[in-house]
């Protein structure tokens, strides 16, 4: 059982009471009053030192757990920090992922917006990526039968792109929409744009040849035979020199 500091002081305060007794009470002689005295100062001696013994060992018990306390909260906290370093670490690998993800895709979307080496009627030429599908995609239209949505396409096609690589085909091609659509005088104009702007194109042969059968069914048989004439003295050797020749004999 412990023993309090309180009642060490009684301890005292008794002692030093019972050595306060005069020796003529008759309770002890002098030599047994010293020894009683004595034995008491020993007692409290003893009985300090085990309560300082006891006060040391339980402020010893409580610095050891305090100690392992705080250890514990040390170790936790550093779980914690841990923890919180790998989700960073995780956080920025996934963030540089995404960067050169990023980094990737928009050099590959550059890289398709970039102007490409094309071969167009024989000549190379720089196009767009956009250009080139939207002219494909005219075509596309024209060949599966729509004539109407052909004309629709390619006319906006010259608009977005009239200084195109593609424009040449793309104005011959809206001839012959307008033609398969018996829009004689507006496939006649047409094909009079090609001849006249992109006179160094292949298609200024064949579009000349489109010329001739334009008036040819508007009854113009003098318009017929000069786009025929235009055609064999300006492309004499051209492929469509020989339909020519063929159709000014018919003409005659």
């Amino acid at each position: 059982m412990p023993i309090s500091k309180s009642a060490i002081a009684a301890a005292l305060v008794a002692a030093l009471s019972f050595a306060a007794v005069p020796a003529h009470a008759g309770l002890f002689d002098d030599d047994e009053a010293r020894k009683a005295i004595l034995d008491l100062r020993a007692k409290i001696t003893d009985l300090q030192q085990q309560v300082d013994g006891k006060l040391a060992d339980k402020a010893d018990k409580t610095g050891m757990l305090d100690l392992v306390n705080q250890n514990e909260q040390l170790r936790s906290e550093i779980a914690k920090l841990r923890g919180q370093v790998e989700l960073l670490a995780n956080d920025l690998a996934e963030t540089q992922k995404r960067q050169k993800d990023f980094y990737i895709d928009l050099d590959t979307r550059l890289r398709a917006m970039e102007p490409k080496k094309v071969n167009v009627d024989g000549q190379e030429a720089d196009v767009e990526p956009s250009e080139q599908k939207a002219f494909e995609s005219a075509q596309a239209v024209f060949k599966d039968g729509d004539y109407k949505g052909a004309t629709a396409a390619l006319g906006d096609f010259l608009r977005r792109y009239p200084n195109s690589a593609y424009a040449p085909a793309a104005q011959y091609t809206l001839g012959n929409s307008l033609y398969l659509q018996n829009d004689y005088k507006g496939a006649l104009s047409a094909q009079q744009v090609v001849v006249r702007n992109y006179a160094s194109s292949p298609k200024a042969p064949e579009a000349l040849l489109n010329i001739a059968t334009c008036y040819a069914e508007l009854k113009d048989k003098a318009g017929a035979k000069r786009a025929l004439d235009m055609l064999l003295d300006k492309y004499p050797d051209s492929p469509s020199a020989q339909t020519a020749k063929e159709r000014l004999r018919a003409l005659k």
